[in-house]
């Protein structure tokens, strides 16, 4: 069911009736967890119901449970289908922030554009909190830096501004957190 940020009250429950925590802090921690390759992907289940559920016990089916999670981590929008490009191939979405690399950009960047406090605001539902993110303007530092990792240096022309462009994508980089099974995969993929 999709929910209008401006015209509906956000969330607070699933379907089935379970409280949700909804504070923006729950679902960060949810993207660090899913990203976390030390973590197993059961234990990261349990983890991920235990961030969300005030009463795991009231949990009838789990399954249910994660698609709970998943819509409301995605804003009650559904996933959408990303055309396959010319290769028939999934494009695989580079990611440009980080919650845990970036902390201090997003800190920042609230603060400056918002005059949000992130670190003091008692709650911020995770929805705005997104829905802030994604208007945060383009003079902010993290939107910079996230313009710097998405650009396509091959499809600039002038010399000397693809090399700015090299040189920032290189200092704004991300770690990569793919693990050793990843890259190898990656890599074998890439010579085919």
């Amino acid at each position: 069911m999709k929910k209008n940020i401006l015209l509906d009250k956000l969330p607070q429950f699933t379907q089935n009736g379970l409280k949700l925590r909804t504070d923006f802090r729950e679902s960060i921690k949810f993207e660090l967890l899913m990203q976390d390759n030390k973590i197993k992907e059961k234990d990261k289940i349990m983890y991920a119901l235990n961030l969300y559920y005030y009463d795991t016990t009231k949990i009838k089916d789990i399954k249910q449970a994660i698609n709970d999670i998943l819509w409301f981590y995605r804003c009650g929008k559904e996933i959408e289908n990303k055309e396959d490009n010319e290769n028939n191939e999934k494009e695989k979405t580079k990611q440009i922030y980080s919650y845990e690399f970036d902390d201090e950009y997003i800190y920042s960047s609230f603060l400056e554009y918002y005059g949000i406090d992130l670190n003091s605001i008692k709650y911020l539902h995770w929805w705005k909190f997104k829905a802030l993110f994604n208007g945060l303007g383009e003079k902010t530092k993290i939107v910079e830096i996230m313009a710097y990792r998405s650009i396509n240096i091959s499809k600039i022309k002038d010399k000397e501004m693809r090399k700015h462009y090299k040189k920032m994508k290189q200092i704004y980089a991300l770690p990569d957190m793919r693990s050793e099974e990843e890259k190898e995969s990656d890599f074998a993929e890439s010579l085919w």
